[in-house]
């Protein structure tokens, strides 16, 4: 995960995306690849929507979609300072609390 953050920074940073990498900005671009998402699903049945990666069309502009929305997110982690994998634990384990077995 730290290497993924390395080399977005590095990539961002070569091409002097820094200053445009504000919290406000990463989280916009974020909900706009997670709406990019949600287009290739929208009118698709539950059916379909289960066998989507079946397509290799589609299973690559899923694969992508994805990808774009997991950059958008690290990159507002390390913008940020939060730590993913250590804020989703933490939230599992709020939730096993919240709704127990």
């Amino acid at each position: 995960m730290a290497g993924l953050q390395r080399r977005l920074a590095e990539f961002a940073a070569a091409r002097n995306w820094q200053s445009y990498h504000t919290p406000k900005n990463l989280v916009t671009a974020l909900s706009v690849e997670a709406s990019e998402l949600v287009e290739i699903f929208q009118w698709l049945t539950p059916e379909e929507s289960a066998r989507v990666m079946d397509d290799p069309d589609t299973a690559h502009r899923v694969g992508d979609e994805v990808a774009d929305v997991l950059a958008y997110l690290l990159q507002l982690c390390e913008v940020l300072g939060v730590d993913p994998l250590a804020a989703l634990s933490a939230k599992i384990d709020r939730n096993e609390h919240r709704f127990p077995v």
